[in-house]
C-alpha cells in the first residue's frame, strides 16, 4: 500500500504545497523563502526517511509567520493523510539526540489526538535573517495539531558552562529527534499482522 500524500493550502497570505512518501528514502525538494526554515525541513526528510517536498510562496514581506505556520500545518495534514487507517504501524516512537553542547529529547504517538508538549530555554530573538526562534513552539503545534498527533519535545541541555544556547543548535537538535521519533512511529510493525496499534480497534 502506498503510503504518499499530496496537500494544497492556499490562502490569502499563502501557497503552500506539500508532497510526501513515508516510505522513502530521505530525498527533499524545500523551498519556504525561510532559509534556515529549508534546512530543518531537509532534517525531517533525512533523518525521517520520508521523500518531501515542499513548496512555499507567502508574504515574507510581513514576515515569516504566515510562510512557517501554513507550511506546518500542510506537512502535518500530509503526515495524517499518508499515514490512513493506521494499520499495521508502530504508532509510538522516540529519540534523544545531541548535537554538540544540546541534547534533544522527542516522544510521539500517532495517537489521532492533538497535544504538544514543548520546553526549550530562551533563545536569541533570531536564526540568520528571517528565522524567529519563538516560532519553533508555534511549529510543533501547528504540524501536531494537523498531524493529529500527540509530540513532546525536550531540550534536555543547551549551554556549555557559562555559556548561553546557541539557537541553531537547540532548534536543529529538535528537528532531528522529532525526525527520528516520526521515522519509529511510522515504521510498519511486522508482528502486527496489519492490525491497527489500538484497542479500541481505531485511531
Amino acid at each position: 500500500m502506498s503510503r504518499t500524500a499530496r496537500v494544497e493550502r492556499i490562502t490569502k497570505e499563502t501557497k503552500v504545497l506539500v508532497e510526501i512518501d513515508l516510505d522513502g528514502a530521505g530525498r527533499a525538494e524545500i523551498g519556504t523563502g525561510v532559509g534556515f526554515y529549508d534546512h530543518m525541513l531537509h532534517q525531517i526528510a533525512r533523518h525521517g526517511g520520508f521523500d518531501l517536498t515542499v513548496r512555499t510562496v507567502g508574504d515574507l514581506e510581513i514576515d515569516a509567520h504566515h510562510t512557517m505556520e501554513d507550511t506546518a500545518l500542510a506537512l502535518g495534514a500530509a503526515f495524517d493523510q499518508a499515514l490512513g487507517d493506521k494499520a499495521g504501524i508502530r504508532r509510538y516512537g522516540s529519540a534523544t539526540v545531541p548535537m554538540d553542547e544540546v541534547l534533544v529529547r522527542a516522544a510521539v504517538d500517532l495517537s489521532g489526538r492533538p497535544y504538544v508538549v514543548h520546553d526549550e530555554p530562551a533563545l536569541a530573538p533570531y536564526i540568520g535573517p528571517v528565522y524567529p526562534t519563538s516560532m519553533t513552539r508555534h511549529i510543533w503545534e501547528s504540524f501536531g495539531q494537523a498531524a493529529r498527533i500527540t509530540l513532546h519535545v525536550d531540550v534536555l541541555r543547551a549551554a556549555r558552562p557559562g555559556g548561553h544556547p546557541d539557537a541553531h543548535h537547540v532548534v536543529e537538535a529538535q528537528f532531528k529527534a522529532v525526525s527520528r521519533a516520526l521515522r519509529e512511529a511510522t515504521a510498519l510493525d511486522p508482528r502486527s499482522a496489519g492490525a491497527i496499534p489500538s484497542t479500541k480497534g481505531a485511531l
